[in-house]
């Protein structure tokens, strides 16, 4: 953004000499889009997206971002502004990774420094295992402004349409990342929420035979495509990138 100061004296602008313009540095946004469904995108969220002259989207392209479809179904004339497409390689290589969230903070930093703010635009909520939030300290580390605007959990949506709570009274919750080990993870007391399942699928369904436990699993919550599978024989072999898993004590005493 930009301000303009003049300098006045006794109800007079002084000398053109005077005249300075200051250029103030825009702020980065990490805003949650909610989990799918456009109308459970937060007013803020909204307001923040509307507000914003540049976008980020995790993505080649703004038409294969998940999180912009969610915001386009809310947000008017969203195609009108500018878009930093800032893809991330599917890789553990944490050497990789680092580069590409040093290239992203590259980019959006060179939209703050014209005094742009972006609003990067992300699944869910961006506090939980967003790629946002790694570029988020990158840019916060070289002093600028950076701001958080959370969205509705994955999580919590799946657990509203299966018309049940995630954890009850004294019992526990755990969020368990699929994409790793979770032997250990299902000896947990409590619920266990089964997240970024979709890549190890048919590990995640071999152990949960294994273990005798029960699970559901909710894929593309909210979205067009969404598919419940009600136990675990019924869960598919492939799925895609937005699939939960839920395991849950039912303990309603």
């Amino acid at each position: 953004m930009y301000l303009q100061c003049f300098l006045v004296y006794d109800g007079m602008r002084l000398s053109k000499n005077a005249e300075r313009v200051i250029t103030l540095k825009g702020t980065l946004y990490g805003v949650g889009v909610g989990p799918g469904d456009p109308r459970l995108m937060t007013y803020l969220a909204a307001e923040t997206v509307k507000n914003c002259p540049v976008i980020a989207v995790p993505a080649e392209g703004r038409e294969h971002a998940v999180s912009y479809r969610i915001a386009a179904g809310i947000v008017k004339d969203l195609d009108g502004k500018e878009c930093l497409n800032l893809s991330t390689p599917m890789t553990k290589d944490m050497q990789i990774l680092k580069q590409n969230y040093e290239t992203a903070a590259d980019r959006i930093i060179e939209q703050l420094e014209q005094g742009k703010d972006v609003a990067y635009l992300t699944l869910g909520d961006p506090t939980i295992y967003s790629t946002y939030i790694y570029i988020h300290r990158i840019v916060r580390a070289r002093g600028y402004e950076t701001q958080i605007i959370n969205g509705i959990p994955s999580f919590c949506a799946v657990a509203a349409k299966l018309g049940d709570s995630l954890a009850d009274r004294a019992q526990q919750l755990h969020i368990i990342p699929s994409t790793y080990e979770i032997e250990e993870a299902l000896t947990y007391p409590g619920s266990k929420v089964l997240m970024k399942a979709a890549s190890r699928i048919s590990a995640v369904k071999d152990r949960l035979k294994e273990k005798e436990i029960k699970g559901i699993m909710v894929e593309n919550c909210g979205m067009p495509d969404e598919h419940i599978y009600e136990t675990v024989d019924d869960m598919p072999e492939r799925a895609s990138y937005y699939s939960i898993v839920v395991v849950k004590e039912n303990k309603h005493d």
